[in-house]
């Protein structure tokens, strides 16, 4: 078997894997949405009797009310995530110069980083071979990792999206210079629900490797506590 159809195989083998969870996460949506969404809309009542009333201790039952609230979206938000998660399936693939869909993230994304002082420099071989990438979830796994990046430079930092190319594959690189990352932490952050950041879902780098891995490319970290985190991301050329 070559190579080519070795991986097709790869892939089709996966995405018959994610089209299982899917069904599953399509059940469990159904079960967790309804009675959350009339839970909130119960406490957005509440709400409203508590603030008109004027009886005694009213405040402090307004601020329990209000934590009661702030779980329930947090759980929505999971919720949201994980069914993103299991929802990669078929891909639109479209031939693609990886170049110009990076380019194009950099400008949605700008202004986000602006706003948390990153600076974006990006590095872009020329001749770059062409990939063929379902142009909307790749677009996900950029914004995934870049504020991923984001989130490691509180008080801002660089970040760079380099592009290169091997004999048959076209690499980018995000790296930035934040705080890192120590080697127990390297080896769990692409398991489903494991997170380092306080409130974190712990979706967002499972969701970009299983993007990744149904494109028939690989995903990759290097990182130094204090020094900074490189992703790698590696796709089959397609030219």
């Amino acid at each position: 078997m070559s190579d080519d159809s070795a991986r097709d195989a790869e892939r089709q083998q996966l995405l018959e894997q994610y089209a299982e969870i899917a069904a599953l996460a399509g059940g469990l949506a159904h079960e967790i949405k309804n009675p959350l969404s009339t839970i909130l809309l119960s406490l957005e009542l509440l709400e409203e009797d508590i603030r008109e009333s004027e009886a005694s201790g009213s405040h402090r039952m307004l601020r329990k009310v209000e934590t009661v609230q702030r779980e329930c979206r947090h759980l929505q938000s999971i919720l949201e995530e994980f069914l993103q998660f299991a929802r990669v399936g078929e891909l639109d693939l479209q031939e693609s110069d990886l170049n110009e869909v990076v380019a194009g993230f950099i400008e949605f994304y700008r202004a986000e980083a602006a706003g948390n002082q990153v600076e974006i420099s990006p590095h872009f071989q020329n001749d770059l071979p062409t990939v063929r990438l379902d142009r909307s979830l790749f677009r996900q796994v950029l914004m995934n990792l870049a504020l991923n990046a984001q989130q490691a430079m509180p008080e801002g930092g660089l970040l760079e999206l380099q592009t290169y190319s091997s004999e048959s594959e076209v690499m980018l690189d995000l790296i930035d210079n934040g705080t890192g990352m120590d080697a127990d932490k390297v080896e769990k952050i692409f398991q489903v629900f494991f997170s380092t950041k306080p409130g974190g879902s712990g979706l967002g780098l499972p969701t970009a490797r299983k993007i990744i891995q149904a494109h028939g490319g690989k995903i990759s970290v290097a990182t130094e506590q204090g020094r900074g985190t490189r992703f790698t991301i590696c796709l089959p050329s397609s030219s």
